[in-house]
């Protein structure tokens, strides 16, 4: 029932339809405000991005979802013809972003929800923006008219037998974008995979489309180091139960912990995003979702990036829901969730226990995503039994600690030192929830680097006028 009323209201809200939303499902009035016979105009990507002027804002779908060729034609279209001043804004993209390059400066100027490799350089020069935000706000950006796109470039999966698209995987901040745009240009990408939940949109609502058949850009294949499998060890084997309910990002961390998941049971997902990990704990029963109070039984995500594997695994895949980032991030939705374990990752935490994940000093590197979201969605578990976890290891590539004195002169606070319970190094795992700031100083000392932890002491006592203490 849950799938079916999502389902159901797939389309018909994007375009003037009455729309009410109550916690876990939507009505809508019958009156679509576009015939379902309607077709768009299918075209070329060069054609379609036509519809580009000077002065618009034009969104992106994001992660594997991207547009690749749109993209390109769009970038292509404005050097061509003279166009200028384009707000491009978007959330991680894969692939290229041949727009922020210096010579489309005054063409296009990127604006970054939250921000990918393939924009950093130009953010860092100047030629493009980022907004901090939580990604359970982004989409307020849209509804609230503080972002108003002008053209939405989205990738699609082909229509089935009645006209209805999937968003595939990534559906996050999209539907927001898609019901404020005045124009929807869909890539028909017969490699995406069909989704469902939030993911389902009618074929009549694209004003252009444009056939492809093209590999979705893929992450993975590195098998973590030792000290993220260890991190990833430490992790499961003590701050991970039986039937918990997990979120985690991307990257060789969260792939090491679900690897040391494999003898877990019952255990449940919902986060903003998952990867290929989750593919052999499902396909082992340690990933059942049986204890989760919503979504019983479904793996609830909001975008995913992975390998072949992992969009093979989604494809029309019922125990997969890919639902609207502002619900997937909600706090209280999260809190609902059963020994909800939040982990994720940063960049540098200092003494005290603040988080810097954004930033390395000045230059911006990513976003907040969803990591206060969870971190606080988990401490405020209704059982009581939630985590938040942060993981990192305890030095950089070039052996500087991660535990800091102080964070790096112009760096952010991402997750403030009163959201952090559980720090997380190849060292041990520091909980920091209601230490002083001597006892947290004491606490992150103990799992930083051997090496580090004699000048930490030190820097704690100038810092805090007396010794760090258990």
């Amino acid at each position: 029932m849950a799938l079916a009323s999502r389902i159901v209201r797939v389309s018909q809200a994007l375009r003037g339809v009455s729309v009410k939303k109550s916690r876990s499902f939507y009505t809508y009035s019958p009156e679509p405000s576009q015939p379902l016979n309607r077709q768009p105009e299918w075209t070329t990507a060069d054609e379609a991005v036509k519809v580009i002027k000077s002065g618009d804002t034009v969104f992106i779908q994001g992660a594997a979802a991207t547009p690749i060729e749109l993209v390109s034609a769009m970038t292509n279209f404005g050097k061509a013809n003279g166009l200028k001043d384009i707000t491009v804004c978007h959330m991680h993209t894969e692939g290229q972003a041949p727009y922020t390059e210096p010579d489309c400066q005054g063409i296009f100027r990127s604006l970054s929800l939250f921000m990918a490799a393939n924009v950093r350089k130009a953010v860092a020069e100047g030629r493009s923006d980022c907004v901090p935000i939580f990604l359970q706000d982004i989409p307020k950006l849209f509804h609230h008219k503080i972002l108003r796109p002008d053209v939405a470039l989205i990738q699609v999966s082909p229509p089935d037998k009645h006209g209805y698209c999937s968003l595939g995987t990534s559906v996050d901040c999209v539907r927001a974008a898609l019901r404020n745009s005045k124009k929807i240009v869909a890539l028909v990408n017969e490699k995406m995979p069909r989704t469902f939940g939030d993911a389902i949109i009618h074929s009549s609502h694209f004003d252009a489309a444009v056939r492809v058949d093209v590999p979705l850009p893929s992450h993975g294949g590195k098998p973590p180091s030792d000290v993220e499998s260890k991190i990833g060890q430490l992790i499961a084997e003590n701050l991970v139960d039986d039937g918990a309910t997990l979120q985690m990002g991307i990257g060789n961390i969260p792939d090491a912990v679900l690897g040391a998941l494999k003898n877990h049971k019952d255990l449940g997902i919902h986060s903003e995003m998952f990867a290929d990990g989750i593919v052999e704990l499902v396909s082992l029963g340690a990933v059942t979702n049986r204890f989760k109070k919503a979504h019983k039984g479904r793996i609830v995500g909001s975008f995913l990036i992975g390998s072949q594997r992992l969009y093979d695994f989604v494809d029309d895949n019922p125990f997969i829901e890919m639902l609207e980032i502002d619900y997937v991030n909600n706090t209280h939705v999260i809190s609902q969730n059963p020994r909800m374990t939040a982990i994720n990752s940063c960049i540098e935490v200092d003494l005290t226990g603040q988080v810097c994940s954004d930033s390395i000093g000045t230059r911006m590197y990513s976003g907040f995503g969803g990591q206060v979201d969870f971190i606080r969605g988990a401490a405020e578990g209704l059982d009581g039994k939630g985590k938040p976890i942060i993981a990192l290891p305890s030095v950089t590539n070039k052996g500087e600690s991660k535990i800091s004195p102080f964070i790096k002169q112009g760096a952010g606070v991402v997750t403030t030192r009163a959201h952090v319970h559980y720090v997380v190094t190849e060292h041990g795992i520091a909980h920091l929830f209601g230490k002083t700031l001597r006892q947290r100083a004491y606490e992150l000392i103990k799992v930083a680097h051997p090496n580090h932890r004699e000048s930490l002491e030190k820097a704690a006592f100038e810092r805090l006028k007396t010794m760090p203490v258990a």
